[in-house]
């Protein structure tokens, strides 16, 4: 008789909360007649431009049609109300609820990517061109954050490795490096005289990392479209690295031979590291990585767990750091 092992990146079932409202939030999409489109061919900015109206409703569309990952748990989730209230997202201010707060009047029109770099696509594409031609998944994935809380949330997007492909990237482009927005009318802390960052916020990572089948382009929450504190309309998740590596609200993608300097190494370089994988035998400078508190979660029942390696992806990612020593690279 077959037996089917556990997939130990799977989150365990005491990791997140019920399922119930997710489901009954696709199925109400699904009875709002929001039903899956197809593939469509790949169409530069120039040649058609389409209204943020259109882009939602395939957007939700899409979401309504998203199929679910095979490796994803298939029970539990952290309440919705958690992932969308409490969060790191600088250009809406520093505290954890700011971002919730101040990205009420956010505006996703205009939105556009633009590509640069060792490709043989560059150009400015619009969100349908980035969408379009990918079926959704909808995938649960730990998330850990540096300063040593977690959650496990359903993302719901489509893989990395699918749309820098489109792109053609060449021989040169060993590096891919992302910007977040800049603009001081939508993410009000950036009008700030003096800026907790230097914008645009910048991350990166090696052309491997970024072709590796975890790594996500995220558009949802629970079936939802992403909300601004959470990275609209386009961000990334990699489910391995501290939560700064996957970057929110994504305008610039460059394929680039050198390896990018990141904001939090330009900002402390002996704290954040350009590889920023979860890692419990190596502590940040001011705290403990081997433990972390899992939201929801209180003064009084802080809900701590253990801290996996890789935030328990070994088995899949290992590979790629075989040869670097991650006490020195974190």
């Amino acid at each position: 008789m077959l037996i089917k092992s556990k997939d130990p990146s799977e989150p365990k079932s005491y990791e997140i909360t019920p399922e119930s409202g997710y489901l009954s939030r696709r199925e109400w999409l699904k009875r709002a007649g929001y039903l899956g489109v197809g593939a469509a061919a790949f169409t530069h900015l120039g040649a058609q431009a389409k209204t943020d109206a259109n882009w939602q409703a395939m957007l939700r569309s899409k979401l309504a049609s998203s199929n679910q990952w095979p490796s994803s748990a298939k029970d539990e989730l952290t309440p919705y109300d958690d992932i969308i209230k409490y969060n790191n997202f600088y250009e809406f201010g520093t505290g954890k609820d700011d971002p919730s707060r101040n990205s009420k009047d956010f505006k996703v029109d205009p939105w556009r990517v633009e590509i640069e770099g060792a490709v043989k696509r560059p150009g400015k594409y619009t969100l349908e061109d980035i969408l379009k031609p990918h079926p959704l998944e909808d995938r649960v994935y730990r998330f850990r954050c540096v300063e040593a809380w977690s959650m496990v949330v359903p993302w719901v997007g489509f893989p990395l490795a699918d749309l820098i492909k489109r792109f053609e990237p060449t021989s040169k482009a060993k590096y891919v490096r992302f910007e977040t927005l800049v603009d001081p009318d939508r993410f009000p802390a950036q009008r700030f005289g003096r800026s907790t960052l230097d914008w645009p916020y910048v991350e990166g990572l090696t052309m491997a990392e970024a072709m590796h089948p975890l790594s996500l382009m995220v558009v949802g929450i629970y079936g939802k479209p992403l909300l601004p504190q959470n990275g609209a309309p386009l961000r990334l998740m990699l489910p391995w690295k501290y939560g700064f590596k996957s970057i929110k609200s994504i305008v610039k993608i460059q394929f680039v031979e050198q390896q990018p300097r990141t904001t939090w190494q330009r900002m402390a370089s002996q704290e954040y590291g350009f590889y920023a994988n979860v890692n419990p035998q190596v502590d940040h400078p001011r705290w403990s990585q081997k433990r972390e508190r899992r939201l929801p979660n209180s003064l009084f029942n802080p809900n701590w767990v253990e801290t996996q390696k890789f935030n328990g992806y070994e088995d899949q990612v290992a590979s790629l750091y075989k040869d670097i020593d991650l006490s020195k690279n974190f």
